[in-house]
């Protein structure tokens, strides 16, 4: 089954726009966890292989459970006898194993890399498979408090009782560390340095001190066998707030890269982009060359260098995968619900939208673009290069 038709294959969910990975993937979750009954860390769903299985996919195999393992008739639903585990994120394995390994060790992960390259995605998806849920999670944002990593009170309790277990609200950490399990921190470095420390004790000791219950046994909560952190960060932000060295030490790093391999990304491109529009209610229908000809044009001005070999000014902004998936997502709801004209003819003004976004200077970088690659593309004899060469009206 490929991404698109697990995605045509979600049960219906009227008032949810999407599901979180554990809902989404739920029958390979527990197929896997039945399949797989080797050694796991403590307080982990899955083992460590079953883990990457679960992220890289099992390579087209169908796997089959053992007999003695099949269901005979419990409670809940009944995994399948056999399972392929499509792949769900497109990226190194060896980045998958470095980090379930990293978590098997109870430390603490970073994902970085460029906006765009699924860490958060990755992240939602070791969680989901390593504790059952990835709902325990911070975004980080300027505006976020120490609250988020470690505690806040139902008021109207603490006003009639005074400081209880029943008045204190934990945040996603400390109920990650309660039950052991995997917390998510979002844009880390979004947060303020004085909020992002709040993290090293809790890395360091596996303990959280409340000093308002202080003489009783909810004073200092203790992290339970499994409890880790999977934080994430943008290369693009770096010095927004920049996480001091001892938080850093807490922390094994790993950088997600932008995909390689041109034909990967336009596959992903397009099973994203198909999931969007049926989402929308609709079928989509974008032509296989639009979609080749949107994913060249992200990826020679993501890295300043055409496929033919030809210097290309960079934009400021980061034409990331992600943002291909939109432009094309854009361009199936439109062949879907206004299939008046041509919709090649709306990628110039997409892409626009794209490139605009940090530096107005970027708007001429796109025109340069279009003078270099695209014209000599078009004068090369390509039909489709040609069309949007014409179109270079629409980018003024």
């Amino acid at each position: 089954m490929t991404m698109t038709e697990q995605a045509e294959a979600l049960p219906a969910s009227p008032n949810r726009q999407t599901l979180p990975a554990e809902e989404r993937h739920a029958t390979e979750l527990a197929f896997l966890a039945a399949y797989d009954d080797g050694a796991r860390p403590p307080g982990w769903a899955l083992t460590p292989r079953a883990v990457v299985t679960f992220i890289c996919g099992s390579g087209g195999e169908a796997l089959r459970l053992p007999k003695d393992r099949q269901a005979t008739g419990g409670d809940g639903p009944e995994p399948p006898t056999r399972l392929v585990i499509p792949p769900k994120f497109v990226g190194e394995r060896a980045l998958v194993e470095r980090c379930v390994v990293t978590l098997a060790g109870e430390r603490g992960l970073l994902l970085v890399g460029e906006p765009g390259t699924a860490k958060s995605m990755l992240s939602e998806l070791l969680a989901a498979a390593v504790c059952g849920t990835s709902a325990l999670t911070v975004q980080g944002t300027a505006g976020t408090t120490e609250d988020a990593f470690r505690y806040g009170w139902n008021y109207a309790l603490l006003l009639a009782q005074g400081p209880s277990r029943q008045a204190l609200v934990d945040s996603p950490v400390l109920a990650a560390m309660r039950t052991g399990r995997v917390a998510r921190v979002e844009e880390i470095t979004r947060c303020l340095p004085e909020v992002q420390d709040a993290l090293v004790s809790i890395l360091s000791d596996r303990r959280l001190s409340v000093p308002e219950l202080a003489g009783t046994d909810d004073a200092l909560p203790a992290a339970a066998p499994g409890f880790t952190v999977i934080a994430t960060a943008n290369l693009r932000d770096r010095g927004v707030s920049e996480m001091s060295a001892a938080l850093k030490r807490r922390f094994n790093f790993e950088t997600v890269h932008p995909i390689a391999d041109a034909d990967t990304e336009t596959a992903l491109v397009r099973d994203q982009a198909t999931a969007v529009v049926r989402r929308a209610g609709a079928a989509f229908d974008v032509d296989d060359a639009v979609l080749d000809a949107l994913v060249t044009v992200f990826r020679d001005l993501r890295s300043g260098r055409s496929a033919e070999g030809w210097d290309v000014e960079r934009p400021g902004t980061v034409m990331s995968t992600a943002e291909a998936v939109q432009v094309a997502a854009s361009l199936g709801v439109a062949a879907a619900y206004l299939p008046d004209g041509d919709v090649l003819d709306l990628m110039p003004g997409h892409l626009l939208g794209v490139v605009r976004k940090d530096d107005p200077a970027d708007h001429s970088r796109l025109l340069g673009y279009w003078d270099g690659p695209v014209r000599r593309r078009a004068e090369d004899g390509s039909a489709m290069w040609r069309r949007l060469w014409d179109l270079r009206e629409n980018l003024r």
